[in-house]
């Protein structure tokens, strides 16, 4: 009977970098399983842990030895075992040979198809110990380590110096060295309240032994849960809510091992700088957690966690006071600075930038989206003069001090300045909203002169880096071209905009002055578009088939579209949908194998199933009409799907394919007029079962 014990695996190190330390420690822990999974070795759950100083995994129940496995080689066939004299022949010696046994000791395996000289040899599992320090090793070797680094006289790489390891299976240490360091059952606490070396009895004992003896949490999501609560305790003491980010709690928890509140403030007069900036200074700069009142405004309060329990907090208070205050005075300089220079007048630096190399400046690229931004705003019904005015000032805040210190507030700070500067809100609001959706889930754009520009700025881009031959090729996209897609698509779909993309894309193409397929370009712009709708459509739990019966008659709407796509789904749920959808099938087959032509006017040479359906599909024909009008493709189909009674029926009573060649082409023309007609929303013939 096979044992099994846990296994603590512990890399401890210099500090870690924290924006990475989650990814690290999830690769670390994904290595080791994979390692595991493809060894063989059964175990019960894993759980990783990470702290500033140190990568750990926990096995539970692991395996003492890989299973025994039942290994069968098949030999030669019986007929060739033997030669003319009743002895083993050579191929069948050479068999039990390469086994290491004896032609005595094979044994005979029978099937079907005949029977064949075999060897079955039990092959005893390794033990755990042997194989663990491999997959280790091959777990850290394969971390996604940007630049990895050597210290002192070891030839071994990481990302940081290492200091020790610890390898323990039950309460035994596993004789290895990880990354020059022997294995062993000590491990080192916090920094500076526990710095000594103290013992891991057993891997089950970790994050105990950690907590009381070293004074670590080991569990980074614990250790977010901690922070958490304790900056909501702590603005709460100030009258306020605390400002938390997931990235930034995130970080802070891979900066502390034992995370302790200090509240700070600064001056209030700075509260008259727009919110964001405030916010940005704190996090990006300062790692602080700001403070709102119930009403979503800023208090003159932060939240700092310091990685020591301190006997003076105040000092470490102040100095991180003292710290902000000129953070927060530069961005009240900028802030000051910018508003002595209108947007409008930063246009003209605009031709000193670089947009891409074969797509001019980022002035040209202006000019483009201004027309662009008109043609849309003309078939969205949008107010021209705004949306032009608005693509004129799009890109201007990036001239701006406050955006060359945070970029990440462009757009956004382009709408304080506007509405500053006294710019229509509809204007202002646009310059932020262009950039949305910012990420996957973000919200879209919201007003109607931001949806123009949003989509202005992501076509111009998406088409002039096709154009350039810059297409995205697997994970690189350095465009970001993927995201402009969906951004579209979004935009589109989830604003009910109606905008033929066909007709856009060949106008934007009309902008580019550079040499290029015209024709090949909109092609593949329209693929990479359609690419990312079939995977927006496929999350939002459409299937395979009912896009492909969709994207078959080609909408050149992503709102119409989905529209088709949702009347797809609602048919398909019909008790008439399968036996249409075959029919459907079959006429598709029919008319593309046949080499008759379908005749134009059909019903002179029909009669019974055949005039029943021409009557049918006539007068189905005349009531869809207004229903496309209205692009009520579920009515459509739903009044389509009462023509199964009459085409099961000529099916059933009808050869098509008939020797009078005449009387084909009609009852051809009879099907094709039917196909046409389930063609106007989708074609179901590639609905599945």
């Amino acid at each position: 009977m096979t044992t099994s014990n846990h296994l603590l695996f512990e890399l401890g190190s210099e500090e870690l970098p924290p924006k990475t330390l989650v990814k690290l420690s999830n690769a670390l822990s994904d290595g080791i399983n994979k390692g595991l999974q493809e060894a063989g070795i059964p175990f019960t759950g894993l759980k990783a842990f990470a702290t500033p100083r140190r990568l750990a995994v926990l096995i539970e129940n692991l395996s003492a030895a890989q299973p025994d496995k039942t290994v069968e080689k098949r030999g030669p066939a019986i007929q060739a075992a033997f030669g003319p004299d009743g002895d083993p022949s050579k191929a069948a010696a050479s068999f039990a040979q390469s086994c290491g046994t004896t032609f005595e000791q094979l044994d005979r395996l029978k099937t079907d198809k005949g029977e064949w000289l075999a060897f079955t040899q039990v092959v005893k599992g390794q033990a755990t110990e042997n194989l663990i320090p491999d997959i280790i090793r091959q777990s850290i070797a394969t971390l996604p380590i940007a630049k990895r680094m050597r210290w002192g006289n070891f030839s071994t790489e990481f990302v940081r110096p290492v200091h020790w390891a610890v390898l323990l299976y039950g309460d035994k240490v596993i004789d290895t060295e990880i990354l020059g360091l022997k294995a062993g059952n000590t491990t080192l606490g916090h920094r500076f309240h526990a710095p000594t070396k103290f013992i891991i009895n057993k891997p089950e004992d970790y994050q105990d032994v950690l907590l009381t003896q070293g004074k670590v949490i080991a569990d980074i999501e614990q250790r977010k849960e901690i922070i958490k609560a304790a900056a909501q305790k702590a603005a709460a003491a100030v009258g306020g809510i605390a400002h938390i980010e997931e990235d930034l709690l995130e970080e802070i928890a891979a900066l502390n091992e034992w995370p302790m509140p200090i509240t700070g403030g600064f001056d209030p007069r700075y509260l008259e700088l727009p919110p964001e900036v405030l916010i940005t200074t704190m996090q990006t700069n300062q790692k602080y957690f700001p403070i709102k009142n119930a009403q979503g405004g800023l208090l003159a309060h932060f939240i700092t966690f310091s990685n020591i329990e301190s006997t003076r907090p105040e000092s470490i208070q102040e100095g991180n006071e003292r710290v902000v205050t000129p953070r927060l005075s530069d961005a009240e300089f900028f802030w000051n600075q910018d508003r002595k220079k209108s947007l409008a007048d930063r246009v003209d630096v605009l031709s000193n930038i670089i947009f891409q190399e074969k797509l001019g400046t980022v002035a040209e690229k202006t000019q483009r989206v201004i027309q662009l931004s008109e043609f849309i705003a003309e078939r969205l019904n949008a107010n021209v003069d705004w949306a032009k005015r608005a693509a004129l000032l799009a890109k201007t805040d990036l001239m701006t001090e406050m955006v060359g210190e945070f970029g990440n507030l462009q757009g956004l700070m382009g709408r304080y300045y506007a509405l500053a500067e006294g710019e229509t809100p509809e204007v202002a609001w646009a310059l932020e909203e262009q950039y949305f959706p910012k990420q996957s889930g973000s919200e879209t754009a919201s007003s109607q002169i931001g949806q123009v520009l949003a989509l202005a700025e992501k076509i111009d881009t998406l088409v002039g880096i096709f154009s350039a031959g810059l297409i995205p090729t697997g994970d690189k996209d350095p465009y970001a071209l993927r995201r402009a897609a969906l951004g579209i698509l979004r935009t589109l779909i989830e604003n009910t905009l109606k905008l033929d993309l066909v007709e856009t894309i060949t106008f934007s193409l009309s902008l580019f002055t550079h040499t290029f397929d015209k024709a090949a370009t909109q092609a593949a712009v329209l693929e990479f578009i359609f690419d990312r709708l079939k995977g927006y459509c496929l999350d939002k739990d459409y299937s395979a088939d009912e896009f492909d019966a969709v994207i078959t008659v080609k909408p050149v709407d992503p709102l119409d579209f989905i529209q088709r796509l949702v009347a797809v789904k609602a048919f398909r749920q019909l008790p008439e949908a399968k036996s249409l959808a075959a029919a459907n099938k079959r006429i598709r087959n029919i008319l593309k194998k046949s080499d008759t032509l379908p005749a134009d006017t059909v019903g002179a040479l029909f009669e019974n199933a055949e005039i029943q359906l021409l009557e049918a599909a006539s007068l189905s024909a005349e009531e869809i009409k207004p229903l496309l009008t209205q692009r009520d493709y579920q009515g459509t189909l739903t009044r389509l799907a009462q023509l199964r009674g009459v085409v099961d029926a000529f099916f059933d009573n009808v050869m098509i394919m008939t020797d009078d060649l005449e009387l084909r082409a009609n009852r051809l023309g009879l099907l094709n007029l039917l196909s046409e007609q389930f063609l106007t929303c989708a074609d179901i013939s590639k609905l599945q079962g």
